[in-house]
């Protein structure tokens, strides 16, 4: 029933590392680096590099956030640069956002840019023709999330 082999699978099973956590009553002037997991829900002032960053409801960020995937429920004041970003209803973003994937909830407020992050200069060769993804999510009144494809040819 139990064995050696079934300990040292179980010991060789990556355990999931538990979000780091600022709370609502923490204030950090200064940058956080680090691979994993930040939920916010306190004041930073500085830039945030992560994997994944949840800016909870309460949360207010000030400076420019780099990371994998990032959920905005908050406010942030700075630029915004991640593969996957979501602007929850309650969000409040002052700055560009560079995205691969964006979804934006009824509600949300954005003032700057939303731009690919494989958008070239102005000055570059044209680009060829690409698909752009498209996402419209709901405002919860049990309506399904619309999703489809745009075509978009260069400089239009």
């Amino acid at each position: 029933m139990f064995s050696k082999a079934d300990k040292s699978k179980a010991a060789a099973a990556p355990a999931r590392a538990v979000p780091s956590l600022v709370s609502t009553d923490l204030e950090i002037t200064g940058n956080l680096q680090t691979p994993g997991e930040v939920q916010l829900d306190g004041t930073v002032k500085g830039d945030i590099t992560c994997g994944k960053l949840m800016v909870g409801e309460k949360a207010a960020i000030t400076g420019q956030i780099i990371a994998d995937e990032v959920v905005i429920r908050g406010k942030v004041t700075g630029r915004v640069r991640a593969r996957s970003v979501h602007l929850a209803k309650t969000a409040q973003v002052n700055g560009d956002i560079w995205h691969d994937s964006l979804a934006i909830e009824a509600g949300a407020y954005l003032d700057g840019h939303c731009k690919r992050n494989d958008t070239q200069p102005a000055a570059a060769a044209p680009a060829p023709a690409r698909r752009a993804e498209v996402v419209a999510v709901g405002d919860g009144a049990g309506k399904q999330p619309a999703q489809g494809t745009a075509k978009t040819a260069a400089g239009s």
